[in-house]
């Protein structure tokens, strides 16, 4: 897997595991599943960790896990699949502050997106990695200057300029 921030590619300090064992034997930072968080936290209540949520989780599924949660690894099953990103916004919008990570087969001409949705760093497979190297990443992190979608980003949305512009 390749990870990309903002800057570029970057380290990953997790590591992935399947079982909540693994999660307290483990050197360094992890990602456990969803499903296994209770478990892990009740085996190591002081443990800080990584979660991955799959893209059709709920926010109350996930937010008491808010306390223990470093980073959340949102899993996208494919880049056509954009529950993702609603899901980004919906957890920042309900107070999560830690890293926020797309992690799945995206593609570069949606890291503006997630970035205004409120990911910081995307991971993509290798072979996605491949196709699409991270310089072109950053070539569409900043090509999407403008977004139809209210509440994304930090500037209005194109409908929100034209509403103001016929008011004014």
């Amino acid at each position: 897997m390749t990870l990309i921030a903002v800057t570029g590619a970057k380290p990953d300090a997790y590591t992935r595991v399947d079982f909540a064992e693994a999660a307290t034997t483990a050197e360094g930072a992890v990602i456990v599943p969803l499903a296994l968080a209770d478990a892990v936290r009740a085996r190591m209540p002081e443990l800080h960790f990584g979660l991955s949520v799959p893209n059709s989780a709920s926010v109350e599924e996930i937010a008491p896990h808010f306390d223990a949660a470093d980073l959340i690894a949102v899993e996208f099953p494919a880049f056509s699949d954009g529950r993702g990103l609603s899901l980004a916004k919906r957890l920042r919008r309900a107070g999560f502050d830690g890293t926020l990570r797309a992690s799945g087969p995206l593609i570069a001409d949606q890291f503006a997106e997630a970035l205004a949705c409120g990911f910081d760093e995307v991971e993509v497979p290798e072979t996605m990695a491949n196709r699409q190297p991270v310089q072109q990443w950053m070539a569409a992190k900043d090509s999407v200057t403008r977004h139809y979608q209210t509440g994304y980003g930090e500037e209005h949305s194109i409908l929100q300029k034209r509403l103001a512009a016929r008011r004014a």
